[in-house]
């Protein structure tokens, strides 16, 4: 996708529209049922969020988030990371994925008790649903997103 671009889903019919990012702010309409297109509420790349910010970025979010619990020194979160890029392109504006550095956010990893990383938590509507742990492929990844659409 090119970096001027960002993709916008219509809450309206689901249709993905693909917006120039400079044309944000002219109001855009869904290129299928002609809805206004709802700006703010869709991520296509993950969020980082802190111990202060979890609250608001993750339990106060009104529908799907993945949080990406890792550390810079891991290995294996170094490889989750760019499925979790793709993963909050194709599913801007369903799916909020937030990053969460444990090393620098011991209060929220604690909370979740987190023991290894990566470890992604998955909440819907502010509720903590289920987590998985360690490198996993996209497809697995992907199967437990859809589970909580």
């Amino acid at each position: 996708m090119n970096q001027d671009t960002t993709i916008i889903q219509c809450s309206n019919c689901g249709t993905k529209n693909r917006i120039p990012r400079s044309r944000l702010q002219d109001n855009p309409i869904c290129g299928k049922c002609r809805s206004p297109l709802i700006i703010g509420v869709f991520h296509d790349s993950p969020v980082i969020v802190k111990d202060g910010t979890f609250s608001m970025e993750v339990l106060s979010y009104p529908g799907a988030v993945i949080v990406d619990c890792w550390a810079p020194w891991c290995g294996p979160c170094h490889m989750v990371s760019p499925i979790l890029n793709q993963l909050a392109s194709e599913y801007a504006g369903r799916v909020k994925i937030a990053k969460l550095n444990v090393d620098e956010n011991p209060l929220t990893a604690s909370q979740y008790a987190i023991r290894s990383i990566p470890t992604m938590l998955f909440f819907k509507d502010g509720k903590f649903v289920k987590s998985l742990v360690g490198a996993l492929p996209k497809g697995e990844i992907e199967g437990h997103l859809r589970s909580i659409l």
